[in-house]
């Protein structure tokens, strides 16, 4: 009887032993299945502020022939956006590089584009990825500014590639969301996720000139306002002629 109950016990203390270390191998698997998915997620990113001195604007590839395609944003509301911010960047003496690429095959900039940049000389180029093109590099290199607002069409190649090309060379990169374009949501969506993995903060078209602007009361703030064509500007002219008389 002691033998058998001596064999019972030890039946059950391996059965136990067993279940501990199968619990112990389930929780290491869940937690290395777990680690990828918290690798995934955005990487925090220390807020700095963008002003009209340490900022470029670098527009990817706003040509016709790519413009047809995009079905992410309303054509009107994209050429509204991108308009508003390059006339915005100019009103506060912002940098502005522009790059095409492949002109034949995708056609020229739009022609509101190119009316907004009167003297500004685009570089075209055959590289899928605009930072692999040495021009590119070099006229951003030459305004002596490390932070880039880059908006291009399409949201998930032409704004992805060279944003995150940019962050790896240490530069900081904001990407206009809504000044680009994609030929499809999933496809905008999946850039953006890429590119916040990455380290690229998403901005939108409005955001980023108001806080360059940073003051309603600076000459520059009614041209800003009238360029991004934004209800309240009204409100804000009348705000720089309280503040001009004091």
């Amino acid at each position: 009887m002691n033998r058998l109950l001596t064999i019972r016990q030890s039946v059950v203390a391996t059965v136990v032993a067993a279940a501990a270390s199968l619990a112990v191998c389930s929780t290491a698997q869940a937690a290395d299945t777990a680690a990828p998915v918290a690798s995934r997620s955005a990487p925090t990113v220390q807020y700095e502020r963008l002003t009209r001195d340490n900022a470029v604007l670098l527009i990817v590839d706003h040509q016709v022939g790519l413009y047809t395609g995009v079905r992410d944003i309303d054509t009107l509301q994209l050429k509204h956006n991108i308009i508003g911010l390059t006339k915005a960047a100019l009103a506060l003496k912002v940098p502005v590089i522009v790059t095409t690429t492949s002109e034949r095959m995708w056609g020229p900039l739009i022609p509101e584009l190119q009316d907004a940049l009167p003297g500004v000389q685009r570089i075209e180029r055959t590289t899928v990825n605009a930072w692999d093109e040495p021009r590119v590099v070099a006229a951003i290199k030459a305004t002596g500014r490390k932070k880039i607002i880059i908006t291009g069409i399409s949201t998930d190649v032409c704004l992805a590639f060279p944003a995150m090309s940019a962050v790896a060379e240490g530069y900081s990169a904001y990407a206009v969301v809504d000044a680009s374009g994609s030929f499809t949501k999933e496809q905008s969506e999946l850039g953006v996720l890429r590119m916040q993995q990455a380290g690229v903060i998403p901005v939108g078209y409005s955001n980023v000139a108001v806080e360059m602007l940073a003051d309603n009361a600076r000459p520059e703030a009614n041209a800003v306002y009238a360029a991004l064509g934004m209800p309240f500007a009204g409100l804000v002219y009348n705000l720089n002629q309280y503040f001009g008389k004091k």
